[in-house]
């Protein structure tokens, strides 16, 4: 049995006419011989009836008094409803296909609610499914725990259902269906020069993805890298032969043809430098951690620590800081800008090149990290937009990244 996954997005899901183009992929999917897993986000974004969003709005949001188990009670049915409305349509159109939940289809995770992890994922009522349908739609973003309660897996959800069940069932490929043609050499919005990307690695785009390519969530690169199986970044709008962007095993390839993949940015952060020996650099980083607040960027020294939260974050943060008496200052309004490409593992002069590149454009650099694929810079949220162009010019304009040989 051939078996593909395709995961559909919000907007892909968010009216008849999304829909049914979304359901010509599926058609043609089993025109070549596939047994399909479809996954289904919530319909449409905030201000849809029944996106994630509006239904956390129904609870005051951040304000709700649910505790976890509760609020993922709420959050699962937009899903839910997703997957019947979905699972209508196919079957209307004479299309073999039953629609399951997470707790149908044998997903199985922990109880930490809001944030579940997958701990297995029972093949049995799928497979019997399959005798008799060519089409299996399941709820992404949710499962069920060991005791039963419903669990949701956190944002970006939906993506890591679609990676565990291509996993599970050893699919040939694992198609992730957005409103974007594939992945891009930088935002697109913020870049017009912006360039298409054919083929990309694992690491590349889960890169891309942890530093603000929002296309895919970087959990789902991870698992679908575990177990060898491509991804394909896709448009629900494009024709059913476009495949766009690869993601898969091409590393060692890479190296030879583009030393940068693409530019990614997180914007809304706030630097803080806090003055803290190595005793009070510790108690720091727990009550942080006991407050929620992710940490990112981080430089430690032996007097000082330097990391960036995110901006919803800053009152919180200073108001820890000024309880525990420690002498701290603080950069509101910053954005991260990450150079991503297999390529430069080892190179000599790219640092130069982005400094220079940067003073030759009035940036400042407020903070800078690198590991062997990734090199990180801090600079001011006016900047962004200079900065992130500047450097694609530099790296990229002159590049033909869709090209593989």
């Amino acid at each position: 049995m051939k078996i593909l996954v395709q995961k559909f997005g919000g907007t892909s899901v968010k009216d008849d006419t999304s829909r049914a183009a979304a359901e010509k992929h599926i058609s043609h999917a089993i025109s070549l011989g596939y047994k399909v897993i479809v996954v289904v986000s919530a319909i449409g974004r905030l201000g849809d009836p029944y996106a994630t969003d509006s239904l956390l709005s129904l609870i005051g949001g951040t304000r709700s008094y649910l505790d976890l188990r509760e609020k993922d009670m709420l959050l699962s049915v937009g899903e839910t409803i997703s997957t019947a409305v979905f699972t209508n349509g196919l079957k209307k159109n004479g299309i073999a296909a039953v629609g399951l939940t997470g707790q149908d289809a044998g997903i199985v995770t922990n109880e930490d609610f809001g944030n579940a992890k997958v701990k297995r994922i029972d093949k049995t009522a799928i497979t019997n499914y399959f005798k008799f349908n060519d089409v299996v739609v399941v709820t992404g973003f949710q499962g069920v725990s060991e005791s039963g309660h419903i669990t949701t897996i956190g944002r970006g959800g939906s993506d890591t259902t679609a990676a565990f069940l291509g996993s599970s069932f050893d699919a040939e490929s694992i198609d992730i269906f957005t409103d974007v043609s594939g992945m891009m050499t930088a935002d697109p919005r913020l870049v017009d020069n912006a360039q298409f990307l054919e083929v990309v690695s694992y690491r590349e785009v889960s890169n891309m993805a942890h530093e603000g390519a929002k296309v895919i969530d970087p959990r789902a690169v991870e698992i679908a890298m575990q177990a060898g199986i491509p991804l394909r970044i896709r448009s629900t709008l494009q024709p059913v032969t476009d495949t766009g962007t690869l993601v898969t095993h091409i590393e060692s390839q890479i190296e030879h043809y583009r030393l940068v993949t693409g530019i990614a940015h997180v914007p809304n952060l706030v630097q803080f430098k806090v003055e803290a020996n190595r005793k009070t650099q510790e108690k720091i980083f727990n009550s942080l951690a006991r407050l929620g607040i992710s940490v990112d960027f981080i430089n430690i020294f032996p007097e000082q620590i330097v990391f960036t939260l995110p901006q919803t974050a800053l009152e919180s943060a200073q108001n820890l800081f000024e309880k525990q008496g420690v002498t701290y200052s603080n950069i509101e309004n910053c954005a991260k800008v990450a150079i991503v490409g297999a390529g430069i593992t080892g190179v000599p002069g790219i640092v130069s090149k982005i400094v220079t590149t940067l003073a030759n454009n009035q940036v400042p650099i407020y903070q800078s990290a690198d590991s062997y694929t990734t090199i990180w810079i801090l600079v001011a949220e006016s900047d962004l937009k200079v900065a992130v162009n500047s450097l694609h010019t530099a790296f990229l304009q002159n590049e033909n990244p869709t090209k593989n040989n």
